[in-house]
């Protein structure tokens, strides 16, 4: 048993590591909830994993999306970038691309790879915003730049649509 001195982010982290194909049980998930009531950002986005891929819990995006909110409006990259793929697939919610591309933003900001790649994809796209290659360029650029596999093969097909850019200058 931890001892009270360790942090619940960190048990909570450490249980998802420890046993990451294995279900939580009951106890665990009434644990991380109690904490929650403190504003506890990790373990909201905790549970909102946990409610998304049905771990320890049965599976329930509508619970998902409720706990990735509470963590995502506190500022959780993550939750974040988690909020933005649930409304750009309509998953527990009505397809919203304009709500996926809010959230995406937020996370991108911060610095997220997969954030930035997917706002980049919109942009690219026209979906939930104007299409725009400059924005698009900008954000798949900086998502590539982190080592995100499909922004490097998607700033290479660019590159070959004659996008009007040095695919090397982008790199650096």
């Amino acid at each position: 048993m931890a001892n009270d001195s360790d942090s619940f982010a960190d048990r909570s982290n450490n249980a998802f590591h420890a046993h990451p194909d294995d279900d939580f049980n009951g106890s665990t998930i009434v644990t991380i909830e109690a904490r929650d009531a403190q504003g506890n950002v990790s373990a909201q986005y905790n549970l909102g994993f946990m409610y998304r891929n049905g771990k320890g819990v049965p599976q329930n995006d509508i619970t998902a999306l409720k706990w990735y909110r509470l963590a995502a409006e506190q500022g959780n990259a993550s939750a974040q970038y988690n909020l933005g793929l649930m409304y750009d697939n309509g998953q527990g919610v009505p397809q919203d691309y304009k709500t996926a591309v809010k959230w995406y933003r937020l996370a991108a900001e911060q610095g997220d790879a997969d954030a930035q790649y997917n706002l980049g994809f919109m942009y690219a796209n026209g979906l939930g915003v104007p299409q725009d290659d400059t924005t698009a360029l900008k954000w798949i650029t900086l998502a590539a730049k982190q080592r995100n596999d499909d922004a490097k093969i998607n700033l290479h097909v660019m590159s070959d649509e004659c996008y009007g850019f040095d695919k090397q200058r982008h790199m650096e």
